[in-house]
């Protein structure tokens, strides 16, 4: 996928709060270590360095939810990950986001961490990501 179509379904995605741009995803795909997984659907971003692995973002386009799109993106990105040497990976998650919570879950994620205030909504109050951790050497 291109840097465009990259901010463009992450716009989609993440109408509530600031999308990313073309920009970043071209500065982010420059760096070492770092893959994407998907389609115009849906795609999965993800960073390993060294034994660790960071999903960076997860975008579904809100036509293509709820068809586990996200769950086979997110598996394709650990097999990479541990393809490449992670042995775990991490991920943020907003507090508010029970969708995404729920998948993260149901992939085996556990809760490690909470930073209040991290996600800023276009309209309202901050909101809190929850920090997960994955044990990749089950995977």
């Amino acid at each position: 996928m291109t840097p465009d179509q990259l901010a463009d379904l992450h716009a989609k995605a993440f109408s509530a709060t600031r999308a990313w741009s073309s920009d970043e995803f071209a500065r982010l795909l420059s760096q070492k270590g770092t893959q994407v997984c998907g389609d115009t659907r849906c795609f999965v971003m993800v960073r390993t360095i060294a034994d660790e692995a960071e999903i960076l973002t997860l975008a579904t386009d809100p036509a293509h939810r709820r068809q586990g799109l996200a769950h086979q993106m997110l598996h394709q990105a650990e097999t990479i990950s541990v393809q490449i040497g992670a042995t775990k990976i991490f991920l943020e998650v907003a507090e508010d986001n029970t969708a995404a919570r729920g998948l993260y879950a149901k992939s085996g994620y556990v809760q490690v961490g909470r930073r209040p205030g991290y996600y800023l909504p276009k309209d309202g109050a901050p909101i809190a990501a929850l920090v997960h951790r994955k044990d990749l050497t089950a995977t």
